[in-house]
């Protein structure tokens, strides 16, 4: 490392003073941990993105087309990222490859519903049929079952959810309902 000048250079070699027992932290050593929750409620608009959720709630998935380069966007955008072009809402079957995925051990709890899920979770991107982009969200099965390229579907449950996006889930495409 350079160092430019010696009020960099005192910063770094400035030494803890040791207390006189050799331990410089002696007095930091006895903690106290505290455990709380926070609750917050957010009312927040889904604005463009209101027909995506609304359309989850009766089992129809929509991405949006670009009317320009033809490019299919999911999750939905009004506006193509590639030639700025406006975008048109367009019904997709749900069913797509599963590309890549992760392995949750820790659930992230927002949510009543989110909370009564039981880990591991699955984080799976995929490409719906007729998608030029990944959708990530929750696989439900058995994790030692999951392969890349794996079929999955768009499997639909009914309200009521903390966010319309958990209106849904992928499952292997041959799983039964």
């Amino acid at each position: 490392m350079i160092l430019k000048n010696d009020r960099v250079r005192n910063l770094l070699d400035h030494q803890q003073p040791t207390a006189a027992n050799g331990d410089p932290w002696r007095d930091f050593a006895e903690h106290i941990t505290l455990s709380f929750e926070l609750n917050q409620r957010y009312r927040h608009s889904l604005g463009r993105y209101s027909r995506f959720f609304r359309e989850l709630a009766v089992g129809r998935f929509f991405g949006t087309r670009c009317a320009k380069c033809d490019r299919v966007y999911t999750p939905p955008r009004p506006l193509c990222p590639r030639c700025q072009g406006t975008t048109k809402w367009h019904e997709l079957t749900g069913a797509g490859t599963l590309e890549t995925y992760t392995l949750l051990h820790f659930n992230s709890a927002i949510g009543e519903d989110v909370r009564a899920l039981e880990g591991p979770l699955l984080l799976a991107y995929v490409l719906l049929d007729g998608s030029d982009t990944l959708f990530p969200h929750l696989l439900r099965c058995r994790p030692e079952s999951v392969v890349r390229g794996l079929r999955v579907r768009i499997a639909y449950r009914p309200g009521p959810v903390s966010h319309p996006l958990h209106l849904m889930h992928f499952v292997p495409a041959d799983e039964e309902e």
